[in-house]
Order: structure tokens, then sequence, then C-alpha cells
């Protein structure tokens, strides 16, 4: 069953990725940076995400890059394409250059919003 029809809980293993019932978070990393971007096109409509809007392509991805050195500025700001509830974000360490990161947010939790958007305290 796709992870949006089932979100796994807190513990759950799912797809060799442990959940915390909140976010699932995993990565992918192709031989370029547009093959790792395909792998993470055909897994969301795989799991349920196929209405999301995304990028049309790797070009289009990379536009939602942070251009910055400054490591506190990238505490509060997803470096990445953000939409509801999916998150495809940049690695910090610019020595990983073929890798994306993967963030799901479990629409059926409480505060989901909130914790999408960075804005629930502590």
């Amino acid at each position: 069953m796709p992870i949006r029809s089932k979100f796994p809980k807190a513990g759950e293993e799912y797809q060799g990725v442990v959940s915390d019932g909140l976010v699932y978070r995993t990565a992918f990393k192709g031989s370029s940076l547009a093959s790792t971007y395909e792998m993470v096109r055909q897994f969301l409509k795989e799991e349920g995400y196929q209405d999301v809007p995304l990028p049309e392509d790797v070009e289009t991805l990379v536009k939602f890059r942070l251009r910055t050195r400054n490591k506190q500025i990238l505490l509060f700001e997803d470096n990445g394409y953000v939409h509801n509830p999916v998150k495809i974000l940049f690695p910090s360490d610019n020595r990983k250059k073929n890798v994306l990161i993967l963030e799901l947010y479990n629409e059926q939790a409480p505060n989901h919003l909130l914790r999408f958007h960075r804005k629930l305290d502590g």
C-alpha cells in the first residue's frame, strides 16, 4: 500500500527507512542529479503523491537551491523544493553532488501544516 495511504507509524520500517510517524526521510543518489531526480519523481508517483506539483525537470529543481555557504541560513530555510506534503532538499554538504533528500510529511498527524512549515515551538 502506498505510503500516502498508510503512513508508517513511529519506529516502523518502510523500504529500509525507519519512520518517526510524522516525517519519512530518505535520500536518493544516482549517477547524475538528473537521474537522482527521476528516481525521486518515480518514488513519489508509486507512493501516491502523483498529484503534488513538482518541478518539470532537474534544471528547474536546481533553481530552488539556496546559493549560500552560510550554514546558519540553512537552519531556517529549506534548501530545495517545498510543496505540502513533500520536500525535495539538497544536502548541506556540497560535495554530495548527485544526492537529493526526500521528506514526506504525514498529512494525518496533529499540527501537520505547522510541522511542515517549521512553525512548531520546540
